[in-house]
Order: structure tokens, then sequence, then C-alpha cells
């Protein structure tokens, strides 16, 4: 819902000459979401250039354990999730045909990329569990990441980062959440 319906079906849907979308996730965990998009846009004609940015990496033992690929009814993608997590870090891979993959191990705080990407999936820990992630240095950092029309979306709806966002420029929307979640917010960066 967040991620893909209100982030990229939403800026697909006001773009719909994209051929190649850029796309920034901030915690890319376990892969899941850059695995989600890969199957989402399966049939889409666009190349797909995600980036993946985590300071601390899930190791092999842990992505043992996960049950995604069944709980999702994609074990058909076995492979394509496990040659995600066999890419080397700091390296672009291709994963499928359209699909290129670029795992950053950094903290959200040293992004310094500019004008690059057409959306960001903003999916770091909560405000209370991290507050320093969801104040106006790291969205100023994600504002200045994006190419104009870009835009960022985020399961986040506290009215904090609400303000923080349009601090730094964004134009900020309060969209419905996913089930068991009232809101979620969608910025963007200039007009689409």
């Amino acid at each position: 819902h967040v991620f893909l319906k209100m982030g990229f079906d939403f800026f697909i849907e006001k773009n719909p000459e994209t051929a190649q979308l850029h796309i920034l996730e901030i915690g890319f965990g376990t892969g899941l979401n850059a695995l989600l998009t890969l199957i989402h846009a399966e049939n889409a004609p666009l190349v797909l250039n995600y980036e993946g940015v985590e300071a601390y990496p899930v190791s092999a033992e842990e992505l043992k354990q996960l049950n995604y690929l069944e709980a999702i009814k994609a074990e058909r993608y076995e492979g394509v999730f496990n040659k995600m997590h066999q890419a080397d870090w700091e390296t672009a891979a291709t994963i499928t045909e359209k699909f290129q993959l670029k795992k950053r191990q950094q903290t959200f705080e040293t992004v310094t990329d500019q004008n690059q990407h057409n959306l960001i999936y903003f999916d770091a820990f909560g405000a209370r569990v991290q507050p320093e992630l969801w104040g106006e240095a790291i969205f100023l950092k994600m504002y200045e990441a994006l190419k104009f029309g870009g835009v960022l979306v985020t399961y986040a709806a506290k009215g904090s980062v609400r303000r923080a966002m349009q601090a730094v420029g964004f134009e900020v929307q309060r969209l419905p959440g996913p089930p068991g979640k009232r809101e979620m917010l969608r910025g963007t960066k200039g007009l689409l």
C-alpha cells in the first residue's frame, strides 16, 4: 500500500512515459520491498534502478529464517531473491533484465545523492525508536536526492514528520494508511 500503490503506482500514473525509474530505499533491511517492487513492475515497460541504503545488513543466517516467499506466494522468485542478497554491496548488480540493484552499506545521515532518484521509499525505524531519522536534516538529504517531480513515501503520519518534510520544501499529502494505520505521508519535490 505505502510504497507500491501510493509511491510507485502514483509516480507512474503521473509520468506514464517513464522508461527508467530510479528508486532509493532508505532502510533496505531484508530486501522485501525490493522484491515486491520487482514483482509489481515485472510486466511494466520500464527499467528499474533500485538502490537500497542499510547501515546494518541482515545476516545470511537471519535471511534463512525468513518465510517471505511462501508468505507472499512468490516461491518462483527464490532465485531472484537469493541473487539480491548474494549481490556485492556498493556495486550495481543486474538481478533481471529490467532490474538493477545497488546495495549501499551506510547510515542514512551520510547519504549525499543529488537529483538522482524519482522515488524514495522512506522505511526507517519509527520516530519513537529513532527520532534523529525523522527530522529536517534527514528530509533535506532526501529532498536533495530526488529529481524535480520526485516522490517520497513513508508509513509515518506524525505531525512533526509532516512539518519537517514541509520545512525542507516537500509538498506533503496525508493519505489513507495501510490496514491498521489511519494515515501515511507522501511528499513531492516540485510539480508532477
